[in-house]
């Protein structure tokens, strides 16, 4: 089923599907990045995990109505996905303050918002993912700016879908990074929603459930992505 290799990233490999040009293969790699790849590492078992997390979480979207890439789970390290054409936009959703936004304006960490804000990085390693506005967005995307508000609308309803997920197993939902892709003109959502692309505390420790451990170097990364996996597991 699996054809030639399309591309390879920092947490997986795309490849074509023989005899079906719609439809790729995401393998998820057990590679481990932070800070735009400076640090790296490799942690065998990641790859599984981190596919069988984000397959658990389009299939819940998917069940509230949610459009995505994401088709099934092919096996432990691999999903079937529509293929998309990519828009170079990270799509960060934040509710409460952590990471590069306290770094960035005087706002204390764990300091909730009144709403979710929305910011748009633009993808480019060259870059380094630069944080822009709406008016830089549509000039390095081609999009306009209905369509760029169809994101961000999608994006703050996958926020209220996701926080009562991880509400239903005790995490808080701090932040996260989405990715968009157009399939025959219409804007779904794409790439992954797992511990790599998610900052998530538990609600009693305030420990996280996610890649920082791994960033700050405080926890064992295998042992808390095995940890949320059971908790959604648990639920389903």
């Amino acid at each position: 089923m699996k054809s030639t290799l399309l591309y390879e990233g920092k947490a997986k490999k795309v490849y074509f599907v023989e005899g079906d040009s719609e439809k790729l293969i995401l393998s998820y790699k057990d590679d481990a990045t932070a800070f735009n790849g400076k640090k790296k590492s490799v942690f065998p078992g990641k790859g599984k995990l981190n596919n069988e997390i984000s397959a658990a979480i389009f299939e819940y979207l998917q069940d509230q109505g949610i459009s995505s890439h994401f088709v099934q789970k092919l096996n432990e390290t691999e999903q079937l996905v529509y293929q998309t054409e990519i828009i170079p936009l990270e799509v960060v959703v934040r509710n409460i303050a952590a990471g590069s936004i306290t770094r960035r304006l005087p706002i204390e960490e764990k300091t909730v918002f009144p709403k979710p804000l929305v910011e748009f990085y633009y993808k480019s390693d060259i870059w380094d993912d630069p944080l822009i506005n709406d008016d830089h967005a549509c000039i390095l995307t081609g999009l306009s700016l209905h369509e760029l508000k169809e994101i961000k609308d999608n994006a703050l309803k996958i926020n209220d879908q996701l926080r009562k997920l991880f509400a239903g197993i005790n995490l808080t939902l701090v932040d996260f990074k989405l990715e968009f892709g157009k399939r025959k003109n219409t804007i779904i959502l794409a790439d992954e929603i797992s511990p790599d692309t998610c900052r998530l505390w538990d609600k009693d420790t305030m420990e996280p459930l996610d890649k920082d451990v791994f960033r700050k170097g405080t926890g064992n990364l295998l042992e808390v992505y095995q940890e949320l996996l059971n908790r959604l597991e648990a639920i389903r």
